[in-house]
């Protein structure tokens, strides 16, 4: 299953302790923390200062934390919270917090990232001169209560596996390995599972809000944080502040179609990246023919991988996962053609920097519990469950319409399909009450299709969108035009024009 976006590297979380959570409806204690930025970057951002905090959230928001009954009841999850502060702060507003995606991404690490400056692809100084940044891990996710129940060895099984398992004893494979992972976590585990789901840490976000002392939530949320947000949104419309969704996900959309949409999202981008490399043979060793070339590579990589430093194996699955990381971002485009022409010459390291990159896999082999954290909450969230023949039929149809990534967005299905848990679906419908609420699509996104960005609007009711003609997955803050609007949005409350289009450049 392809994740619905991280859009910032994936490192592997600090799992270690900050101290006691505090108590549901409790103001918690910020400590500074330098470390984070220290371990994540090598430095802090000049002229901000990080603070760390923990809160506590019942598990199970249903039965309000005090329940004697159901999965959950009476006890609490730790959710982490980093606060980036610029000393240069004058007239705050108050926090924007954020979310990077995944699931599984780690809000703390993002703002981090974000603090340093647009120069570094991070936030405006007009956007940190006036509001705190504020990351946190949703529940099951790194640094707060992190669920982990796949082991290093099944996660690179399930990686290395080939992309399209094409005869049935490949395929029947897939399904056992699926089953093994879901299996694992439902021992773990157990009824719950459910609680990892989007409703409930949108609740958890409401409890962040009144955490950093804001009455209404301001947010900017990347890709799978447009799905949160859009639930927060329908939950708590009158605590709205201003809502930033970048990289939109259709919460109408269930697996089949959402998977459909990826595969399509994704052969887009990919011929966009093979037309760049035609036009741009100096910088792209694997022109003129690129799809030539990536699809040999998988091809060969299936018979005959290419052995790395300590015997790793390139197979298959971990050429596909190159290609699917590299398209995030149009610079990515360079690194895909350089580590094909290298596999080509008898050099997978560039495939694995990719693809671990997108994997979260770190230099020893470790996971980070990202892809833990993606598969429960997606899970969760899902209550379509085709059938293994059905999946079966749709890898063979999407193979024509979508022939590099249809078969893998067909089979990933089998992820959720062999999962035990329960299933706790977020609510589709208008957030009735809220303010206007920016919705931002980029024309080029393989992971969040640009289709996807005015259904979001339009069933929020209250949606705006804003669209970048740009490529790679999210726009804010890419481009001055993307720039300038979502900041007077954050800022002042000025919501874009209707219609408003950014060039490319």
């Amino acid at each position: 299953m392809l994740a619905a976006g991280c859009t910032l590297p994936a490192f592997a979380p600090r799992t270690e302790t900050q101290g006691g959570a505090a108590a549901p409806g409790t103001t918690p204690t910020w400590r500074d923390c330098p470390e984070v930025a220290e371990d994540l970057v090598g430095r802090g951002a000049p002229g901000m200062r990080y603070e760390c905090a923990k809160i506590a959230v019942p598990r199970n928001w249903d039965t309000g934390g005090g329940a004697t009954a159901g999965p959950g009841a009476g006890e609490t999850f730790e959710i982490s919270l980093l606060r980036a502060r610029s000393s240069k702060q004058r007239d705050r507003i108050g926090s924007l917090v954020i979310n990077p995606g995944g699931p599984g991404g780690s809000g703390v690490d993002t703002a981090v990232y974000l603090s340093f400056g647009q120069a570094f692809g991070g936030l405006p100084a007009s956007i940190t001169d006036r509001f705190d940044i504020v990351g946190f891990d949703p529940r099951g996710v790194a640094r707060s209560s992190p669920i982990k129940c796949i082991s290093d060895a099944e996660l690179d099984t399930s990686f290395g596996f080939a992309p399209d398992p094409a005869s049935q004893e490949s395929f029947d494979d897939y399904v056992a390995l699926n089953r093994k992972i879901g299996r694992g976590c439902g021992d773990k585990y157990g009824d719950q599972l459910p609680l990892y789901g989007t409703e409930q840490a949108a609740r958890d976000m409401d409890a962040v809000r009144a955490a950093v002392g804001d009455e209404k939530l301001t947010y900017l949320g990347y890709s799978y944080g447009t799905l949160l947000g859009a639930t927060y949104a329908q939950l708590y419309p009158q605590r709205v502040r201003a809502l930033v969704l970048d990289g939109a996900v259709d919460p109408q959309q269930k697996l089949i179609a959402g998977s459909e949409s990826q595969a399509k999202g994704f052969e887009r981008a990919f011929g966009n990246f093979t037309r760049w490399c035609t036009a741009n043979a100096g910088r792209c060793p694997i022109a003129p023919d690129a799809r030539a070339a990536v699809t040999s590579a998988i091809d060969k990589a299936k018979v005959s991988p290419v052995r790395g430093a300590g015997g790793r194996e390139a197979t298959s699955g971990w050429v596909f996962y190159a290609v699917i990381s590299s398209l995030y971002t149009e610079s990515g485009w360079e690194e895909l053609a350089r580590a094909v022409d290298k596999l080509e010459g008898g050099d997978p390291t560039d495939v694995f920097r990719l693809a671990d990159a997108y994997a979260g896999r770190g230099e020893d082999g470790h996971y980070s519990n990202l892809f833990d954290a993606n598969l429960t909450i997606n899970c969760a969230d899902e209550t379509e469950k085709p059938s293994r023949e059905q999946i079966r039929q749709l890898q063979s149809q999407w193979r024509e319409k979508y022939p590099l990534f249809g078969p893998s967005l067909a089979v990933g299905m089998l992820a959720c399909v062999e999962w035990p848990g329960q299933r706790d679906p977020y609510p589709t419908g208008k957030a009735v009450g809220a303010p206007p609420i920016v919705v931002v699509g980029t024309t080029g996104d393989p992971a969040t299709p640009y289709e996807q960005t005015a259904r979001l609007a339009t069933m929020l009711g209250v949606g705006r969108v804003l669209t970048w003609e740009g490529e790679g997955h999210t726009a804010y803050p890419q481009t001055t035009c993307v720039t300038d609007a979502v900041d007077a949005y954050l800022i002042s409350l000025t919501v874009p024009g209707e219609g408003l289009r950014c060039p490319a450049r």
